[in-house]
């Protein structure tokens, strides 16, 4: 809350210094032709039209009749013109500048900007009525109709305002810009996708272009003729972000049927982008206030469902509509997209510490199991009948008994060393699946065969994976006729993702013995392996089929 407040004064303080001046404007009036009298102050225009009408390429006369306040004249006067054309500018009938220049017979129209501002020389800004009178032609976008004003301030104001402002939205371009290099970053770099990284890296990328395209005709000449096609820039940036943020939300905050969110939502947009066009500053108004609305239904229903940080980005929404109310558009938009940012930023924030708190609680159960493993290879019950097995083939065959004792040793040895690796290579697993199978043929006298095709021995994996599944297919087999047992180990790799098959080709025991799927100190080891190292980018199933049981692991790419 008192953030919040914080926030709220920060906004006023920001309202309060928007510049103002007392000053009278009477609406522009217009007349085709080309008189230099027209700009004399007491040159009578009664009878000229209140519209520009059509023109082509023909000389065309503005008068603005203004009445300027009591005036500190060590203050230097300002006139901002924001007209199309190219223009000859008069303050009571002395040229004061110009924008462009008209077309004049062989000449061609040297189309100026949309805005442009002028000094008053200090003997003519005087309290009382004065006349502005632009000498103009509008050659391009002939059927724009679009309106002439003028705008009195101190100069130094004038050329001041847009310093400052462009400054401020420096600032905050510059961090939506970092803020998107970074997170696009962290999804590239991160084995574990999460989409809505990329959607808010998206959204800061688009932010800092929204910015620049706004603000850019503070650093570069913009002729008239192109001045629409900046706000055609503006208006589809302002539609992709206001359809992402919504998306943004019901990730973050796990709502379902975000599919049909996104495509009502984009047909809402798209409606109001085609019926509103092209009013550009309406429908950038609309697009905005439909994001708005939609992200606050979708917060308002994460902070009924008790999801983390909802009351805070409610609350950041709120305080956006404070902003709009107060400011004008031009400033209340990116003040809006700021805050959205930050709540984004906020919701990243809580997600990387339940990551966290997620990968420390598995790798936790990843040891605790391992430890259960190792337990079980070592355990007395495991001990006695392997060492009585041990004693048996020494005395009936020493030479092979010397092979039990070096298989045994080696099994431990590999486990050991397997102990405290997250990842470990296929071969170095395969060897410690070798090796068991050789134990376990000494001791129940059944041939444990190993068969394997496409295996990399160079990929990674969780260690005692294979090892497990070796394990499980032993214990819940039947011993065959023939006294042989096979594992068929195979890999099937799709683009996005790579599927290990592990089949154990025996006689299954019978239901009350079969291992229970998601029971079992095996399987729970596997699973808590995976979700350490591969987060949410795995399937495992296991499962009696007709050859006898199978076991898939699914392992995703990162891309």
């Amino acid at each position: 809350m008192q953030r919040l407040l914080y926030l709220l004064l920060l906004l006023f303080a920001i309202t309060s210094c928007q510049p103002a001046m007392e000053f009278e404007a009477a609406d522009a009036v217009f007349r085709t032709g080309d008189d230099p009298r027209w700009a004399a102050p007491d040159y009578d225009d009664t009878g000229w039209q209140t519209e520009r009408g059509t023109t082509g390429s023909q000389v065309f006369w503005v008068r603005h009749h203004v009445r300027l306040p009591q005036w500190d004249s060590t203050v230097t006067l300002g006139v901002l013109v924001r007209s199309f054309g190219g223009f000859e500018v008069y303050w009571d009938g002395t040229r004061i500048g110009s924008n462009g220049w008209p077309a004049s017979g062989a000449q061609a129209e040297v189309p100026g900007t949309e805005s442009s501002c002028y000094m008053v020389p200090a003997a003519l800004a005087t309290p009382g009525p004065h006349v502005v009178a632009l000498r103009t032609t509008q050659v391009h976008l002939g059927h724009e109709q679009r309106f002439s004003q003028v705008k009195l301030y101190s100069y130094q104001g004038l050329l001041r305002e847009p310093l400052i402002i462009s400054g401020l939205m420096n600032l905050m371009a510059g961090a939506l810009l970092i803020a998107a290099i970074y997170y696009l970053f962290l999804f590239v770099s991160s084995s574990q996708k999460e989409y809505g990284i990329l959607i808010f890296s998206i959204i800061c990328l688009l932010c800092f272009a929204l910015l620049l395209a706004e603000y850019v005709r503070y650093y570069v000449d913009i002729p008239y003729p192109h001045f629409y096609t900046r706000l055609e820039v503006i208006g589809l940036l302002t539609f992709a972000i206001a359809l992402l943020v919504p998306l943004y939300f019901a990730i973050q905050f796990s709502l379902p049927r975000k599919a049909w969110l996104g495509s009502g939502l984009f047909v809402l947009l798209s409606s109001i982008y085609v019926l509103n066009y092209p009013h550009y500053d309406n429908t950038a108004i609309l697009l905005s206030q439909a994001m708005w609305v939609t992200s606050v239904g979708i917060v308002l229903l994460a902070a009924y469902r008790r999801a983390k940080g909802s009351v805070l980005v409610l609350s950041g929404l709120l305080s956006s509509a404070v902003s709009y109310y107060f400011l004008y558009f031009d400033y209340s938009l990116y003040i809006t997209f700021t805050i959205i940012v930050l709540c984004m930023l906020y919701l990243h924030a809580i997600r990387v510490r339940v990551m966290e708190n997620e990968h420390r609680a598995a790798q936790l159960l990843s040891a605790r199991l391992q430890l259960e493993l190792l337990k079980k290879n070592i355990q007395p019950h495991f001990i006695r009948n392997t060492l009585t097995s041990m004693l048996d083939w020494v005395e009936e065959s020493p030479t092979q008994g010397a092979v039990f004792i070096h298989a045994l040793a080696k099994e431990f040895d590999l486990l050991n060393n397997m102990a405290e690796a997250t990842l470990v290579p296929v071969g170095q697993e395969l060897e410690l699946c070798q090796h068991h199978l050789q134990v376990m043929q000494f001791r129940k006298e059944i041939r444990y065969e190993l068969e394997y095709t496409g295996i990399d021995p160079a990929e990674l994996i969780p260690p005692a994976i294979f090892h497990t599944i070796l394990e499980n297919g032993i214990t819940h087999s039947l011993p065959p006729p023939d006294g042989r047992i096979c594992f068929r180990l195979s890999v099937e790799r799709a683009a996005h993702s790579q599927t290990y098959r592990l089949l154990t080709c025996a006689h299954n025991r019978p239901l009350d013995h079969r291992p229970r799927i998601g029971n079992g100190t095996g399987f729970e080891y596997i699973r808590a392996r995976l979700r350490e190292s591969y987060g949410s980018g795995w399937e495992f199933s296991s499962e009696a089929v007709p050859e006898g049981w199978l076991t898939c692991i699914t392992i995703a790419q990162a891309a």
